[in-house]
């Protein structure tokens, strides 16, 4: 049986999975609704709790619904097709206490903005996971490419999502995830035949990794289960709690849903944007030796897209752009480099020079970028 999580306050490290939660779907929901292609909005929670903890602080479900107005209710004002929520506790007790609390808040919220109803739809359920997830209903929701779909799984532990669920959730079109998996707990139970029947630990490279590794261990883990021809990209958020390492892994098959969930990381961690905690050692801000300027992940980042423009493997701005997303940077370090290299006269840009680094998607212009070979 699931721990109830929810019969205490929620600590610090999980205040912080939520608040990640509910700013990458408040990055997420506004592209769909305003997306002329897209027909209905999906959202599903498919391990809601019972929406709130002891104190009545919101659990991912209420928070989903609260970042779904917007702020001066823009979003829920301006939605045009139909907006759906799923939020699914397998336990019932659980469940009822879901149905209750949500009830409350969208009673108190249409109050609150002098509303006649809410517009959104709703549903509470009480399922398994493996059973709803398989439903063939559900499945068609899944597949369908104009529905926006976001999917949230905040299980416990990891025995949820093994490679066939993740490569299902890849495979979905229009559909951006994130799952929470106990990394830490992998690592410490890897070879006892429970972990096996869920993670193939063997894929996974333990051997000499700092504790504070092992999230980003896992989440290579996943990211080589996504076939080479597939461009997809993901990403991760560790999160420490005492002594053991947890975390978010993201998923999206668009350049732009990486760009969202990125942004939102680097704003939660400035140095690496991947950690609560300074996973690279990096010199911290007003310390001894910040005025180096060091940066460990976007310095060896930038140092590969820099060998990678001189060898000819990366010819374009569009190319290059990509690389730093799918690496876990934002992607203006490119533009950083490629300006670096200009000052240099190590490379000629042929076309016109721009800075953009965002909505990578919608670039018409492309440069190309070639290696003057008298660079030093």
């Amino acid at each position: 049986m699931a721990k109830n999580i929810n019969k205490k306050p929620f600590d610090e490290a999980s205040k912080l999975k939520l608040e990640i939660f509910g700013e990458s779907f408040e990055e997420w929901l506004p592209v769909f609704i305003y997306d002329m292609y897209t027909t209905q909005v999906s959202i599903f929670d498919f391990f809601a709790g019972s929406g709130t903890d002891i104190e009545n602080n919101l659990g991912s479900p209420l928070i989903l619904l609260d970042k779904a107005k917007g702020e001066n209710r823009k979003y829920c004002a301006n939605a045009k097709k139909p907006i759906k929520f799923f939020f699914n506790e397998g336990q019932i007790r659980k469940s009822n206490e879901l149905q209750q609390n949500t009830n409350i808040f969208i009673d108190q919220c249409v109050k609150d903005n002098n509303c006649s109803s809410c517009i959104y739809n709703y549903h509470i359920l009480n399922y398994s996971f493996h059973e709803l997830f398989n439903n063939p209903d559900l499945k068609r929701v899944f597949e369908n490419k104009s529905i926006a779909k976001f999917i949230l799984l905040d299980q416990y532990g990891f025995s949820q999502i093994n490679e066939e669920i993740f490569k299902q959730l890849i495979s979905f079109p229009k559909t951006d995830f994130v799952f929470f998996i106990s990394s830490s707990f992998i690592n410490r139970f890897k070879d006892h035949p429970y972990t096996k029947q869920h993670i193939d630990t063997s894929k996974i490279e333990f051997e000499n990794k700092k504790p504070n590794e092992i999230h980003r261990t896992v989440a290579d883990y996943f990211r080589s289960l996504i076939p080479n021809d597939k461009e997809y990209y993901l990403h991760h958020f560790s999160i420490k709690k005492g002594a053991n390492y947890y975390g978010l892994i993201f998923g999206s098959n668009h350049t732009l849903g990486m760009e969202k969930f990125l942004k939102v990381c680097w704003k939660h961690d400035t140095l690496s944007g991947e950690a609560s905690y300074n996973i690279d050692n990096n010199w911290e801000a007003n310390s001894l030796f910040s005025e180096l300027g060091e940066n460990v992940k976007k310095d060896t980042i930038a140092k590969k897209i820099e060998e990678l423009i001189l060898s000819g493997e990366i010819t374009d701005n569009k190319i290059g752009l990509k690389y730093a997303l799918i690496n876990g940077c934002e992607p203006k370090l490119f533009i950083e480099v490629v300006q670096k290299l200009s000052k240099r006269k190590a490379i000629e840009i042929i076309g016109k020079f721009n800075k953009q680094s965002t909505n990578i998607h919608k670039i018409n212009e492309l440069y190309q970028i070639n290696r003057i070979n008298n660079d030093k």
